[in-house]
C-alpha cells in the first residue's frame, strides 16, 4: 500500500469564501434566482464580511467603539457626505440593509420598521450608488440589487435557515438586545458565535 494507497478522506477543511461560495450557488439554485458571475461573488464576499457580528456596526472615530446607527441616520449622512465617503456610505446601507433583511427577516416582521422599509431603503441605496459610480460593470451589480432586492433577500433566507445550529430565536434575541443596548455581553456572546456557522448542509469545516 504505502504510497500507493488511495486518499478515502475526503478534505473536509475550506476557507470561509469556499464555504459561501457553495451555499450561495445552492440557495441560487433553489430558488431559482438567475444572475451573473459578479453578483454571485458580491453576495459571496457579502456574506464572508458579516461573518462576524461586530461588522455589522461601525466604529465611532471619537471613542473606538462599535456605534448603532439607524437606516434614515447612514441615508441622512450619506446626502450630505463629499462623493467618496456618500459612495462608502451607501454602500454600506444597501449591503446592511441586504444582509439584516435576509438573515433577520423574522425578527423585522415583529417591529414597527419592517423589511418592506429595509427593501425600500436598501433598494434606493444600490440605486443612487450605481448612478455615482464610473466603473459600468459594478453599477450593473448594483443596480441587480436595487431592482430585485427582495429576490436576494430570498437567498440570503435561504442560506440562514440551512446554516444556523443555535436557535433563530435565540440569536435573534441577542441580537436584539444588542442593538437596543449596546451590551458588552451580547456583542461577546454574538462575535463568539458568529451570524454563520456550518452545519450538515455545508458537509465542510470553515477554516479561517
Amino acid at each position: 500500500m504505502g504510497g500507493h494507497a488511495k486518499k478515502l478522506v475526503p478534505d473536509l477543511v475550506t476557507t470561509s469564501k469556499e464555504y459561501f461560495d457553495e451555499a450561495v450557488g445552492s440557495a441560487l439554485r433553489e430558488r431559482k434566482v438567475q444572475t451573473t458571475i459578479r453578483v454571485k461573488s458580491y453576495l459571496v464576499d457579502l456574506l464572508d464580511f458579516y461573518l462576524f457580528a461586530g461588522n455589522l456596526f461601525e466604529e465611532s472615530p471619537e471613542t473606538g467603539k462599535k456605534k448603532t446607527e439607524t437606516l434614515a441616520e447612514m441615508y441622512l449622512r450619506a446626502a450630505n457626505a463629499e462623493p467618496t465617503l456618500r459612495a462608502e456610505i451607501l454602500k454600506r446601507l444597501g449591503d446592511t440593509s441586504l444582509y439584516i433583511s435576509g438573515f433577520f427577516g423574522e425578527s423585522l416582521k415583529r417591529k414597527v420598521v419592517d423589511i418592506d422599509y429595509y427593501a425600500e431603503i436598501g433598494g434606493s441605496a444600490y440605486g443612487s450608488l450605481a448612478q455615482m459610480i464610473s466603473d459600468d460593470a459594478a453599477a450593473q451589480v448594483y443596480l441587480d440589487f436595487s431592482g430585485r432586492f427582495l429576490d436576494y433577500v430570498e437567498v440570503l433566507t435561504y442560506i440562514s435557515e440551512r446554516s444556523f445550529v443555535v436557535s433563530q430565536d435565540d440569536l435573534l434575541r441577542l441580537y436584539d438586545r444588542y442593538v437596543l443596548t449596546g451590551s458588552p455581553q451580547a456583542q461577546e456572546e454574538l462575535s463568539a458565535k458568529g451570524l454563520l456557522v456550518p452545519t450538515p448542509f455545508a458537509k465542510k469545516v470553515i477554516k479561517q
